[in-house]
């Protein structure tokens, strides 16, 4: 299994230039891929990239870019699943602080299936074992999104699928997972 992605592509920890182009493919994800837009709620931590992963030793940012063009994003925060939208069981089970959650894993449709997102899961995976007080790394998927379930069922291990149980919204297919950290 490859760490590095098929070339052009230079991937690294997000720098305040790459804030813009993050953003714009974080919300371009919400609306195109997933359908119902930006939601306040949850995605407050795209419109505070800057504070929320660039300046919190525990959190990280990674950007896939091509020409100098952010084309995939990968995001670690020191948070767990919050209650509501999630169920009060998981929130408890993943507390913030010492889960790393693996969040914001988008890639433009014109660069994937080149290894990107899998190359930004493991970095942040790597990330996430080094940096002291995270015990786990957690995630969850809209499995709505072509490909997503089939991604993540490769990599991790599903801890609780929310499809039909009402526990994320009308429509959302949510599946959470866990990996683990080494």
């Amino acid at each position: 299994m490859s760490r590095t992605p098929h070339p052009p592509y230079t991937i690294r920890p997000a720098t305040p230039a790459d804030v813009p182009g993050a953003r714009r493919l974080m919300l371009d994800t919400f609306y195109r891929d997933f359908g119902y837009g930006y939601v306040p709620a949850w995605h407050r931590d795209v419109i505070e990239l800057d504070a929320t992963y660039l300046t919190d030793p525990r959190h990280l940012l990674l950007v896939a870019l091509y020409d100098g063009e952010v084309v995939a994003t990968t995001g670690v925060r020191s948070a767990g699943p919050a209650h509501p939208p999630h169920p009060r069981w998981l929130a408890e089970r993943y507390p913030s602080g010492s889960t790393a959650q693996l969040v914001r894993v988008y890639v433009h449709p014109d660069h994937r299936r080149h290894g990107l997102a899998r190359t930004l899961v493991h970095r942040a995976r790597d990330f996430a074992a080094t940096t002291p007080g995270y015990d786990c790394l957690y995630l969850h998927t809209n499995v709505n999104v072509e490909g997503a379930e089939a991604f993540w069922r490769g990599l991790a291990k599903e801890v609780f699928d929310a499809r039909g149980t009402g526990e994320h919204g009308a429509g959302v297919g949510t599946v959470h997972f866990e990996m683990p950290l080494s």
